[in-house]
């Protein structure tokens, strides 16, 4: 006698539940709009404002660049440079290099100016990458000194002295002509539109470009090496390889802003655009306010150091001494920084690169991976 078994209907009825990651939430999706906002905003900026609000925002969107190159280094892969302004410098140097001796327009000379400023990064890298630690932030710096010292020798490039674009370039250039025919403009205020709205697509291209790094697979790997190198090594993160690519990148995205800023300036020397302070010091005082290791945190810190820079510039020599306090005062009470101590707090993140798991039929089930 053959038995019959029959599955419960209820049984048969019920779907598995499938899941997909995801880091998009409600918070993010509503910044993101906001921030499509502010970007119009800024690129309509010079048709409503003064040259004197597009210089300061020249600065300020210049900044955020180097800022959040810096913290790709520092804050996702640990390395602690105090030598970006190397590749600040060589980019302004290949500038004028490329436009002043050579003729080549400047908007495809910073271009260049980025690529080559890899390519000399590489040797700079294997260098500076058989130094740990402090050792390492050492070596940064006198890679920096290194290529100050060179360029202050190369006669045809100013020497110790400097030199100015030529107007035929900083007047001809075909930003430059484009700003001045659609805002009837003279060549100099033309040259700060220009450069102002390289400067705007340069910041939000690498606003974009760190954020979609540190959601793909190798923004996972530079996390696990932040965390411990010994981990990340484990589950087979290739740590080397991924610390020079970072290094490399940081060299481009700092080489095309450095050749932009002094593009805008139109005038360099060894000391100005080697500076430590003016490229590194100002740029590490804003990630650590901000909040070091997230990509809201160089922005909120631009935001803090313009606002006390405008504020303390009155006080002469204590200027340096009151950004130091203030510093000082923010690493004892925010360890995190500003940004990073409040998202912490309340677990708010405008750019969420942690990962989270949704089920597909029903979008209120959400879990943390």
């Amino acid at each position: 006698m053959t038995i019959l078994t029959q599955t419960p209907l209820h049984a048969a009825t019920v779907a598995t539940p499938r899941f997909r990651a995801t880091t998009r939430t409600r918070l993010s999706t509503m910044a993101g709009l906001a921030g499509v906002v502010l970007i119009v905003l800024l690129a309509l900026t010079p048709l409503l404002a003064g040259r004197g609000l597009v210089q300061s925002l020249f600065y300020f969107l210049t900044l955020l660049t180097l800022a959040q190159y810096w913290n790709l280094l520092a804050g996702f892969a640990g390395l602690v440079s105090v030598g970006q302004q190397a590749y600040v410098g060589l980019g302004a140097y290949l500038l004028f290099a490329c436009s002043g001796n050579l003729g080549i327009d400047p908007v495809l000379a910073i271009l260049l100016a980025g690529a080559v400023s890899v390519l000399i990064a590489i040797p700079a890298a294997f260098v500076v990458f058989r130094l740990h630690g402090a050792y390492f932030a050492i070596g940064t710096w006198v890679v920096a000194e290194v290529f100050r010292l060179v360029l202050a020798q190369v006669k045809t490039l100013g020497g110790g002295t400097g030199m100015s674009l030529p107007k035929e370039v900083t007047n001809d250039a075909l930003v430059v002509r484009l700003a001045a025919d659609l805002l009837g403009l003279r060549a100099a205020a033309a040259r700060d539109v220009a450069s102002y709205w390289l400067a705007l697509a340069l910041a939000v291209g690498t606003v974009a470009f760190v954020y979609f790094v540190l959601r793909s697979r190798r923004g996972l790997g530079l996390a696990a090496i932040r965390d411990s190198e010994v981990a990340a090594i484990s589950v087979g993160v290739d740590v080397f390889r991924t610390k020079v690519w970072i290094y490399l990148v940081a060299a481009f995205g700092t080489g095309l802003a450095g050749a932009l800023i002094y593009f805008q300036k139109a005038r360099i020397s060894p000391d100005a655009a080697f500076s430590l302070l003016d490229w590194t010091a100002y740029v590490l005082f804003i990630v650590v306010i901000g909040g070091i290791g997230t990509v809201e945190g160089p922005i909120v810190g631009v935001v803090v150091f313009c606002v006390l820079q405008d504020q303390l510039a009155a006080f002469g020599s204590w200027y340096l001494m009151l950004l130091g306090l203030v510093a000082l005062l923010v690493m004892r009470f925010f360890p995190r920084g500003l940004w990073g101590s409040f998202a912490a707090r309340y677990d708010l993140h405008l750019f969420p690169i942690r990962r989270t798991l949704v089920t597909i039929n029903e979008k209120a089930g959400r879990s943390p991976s």
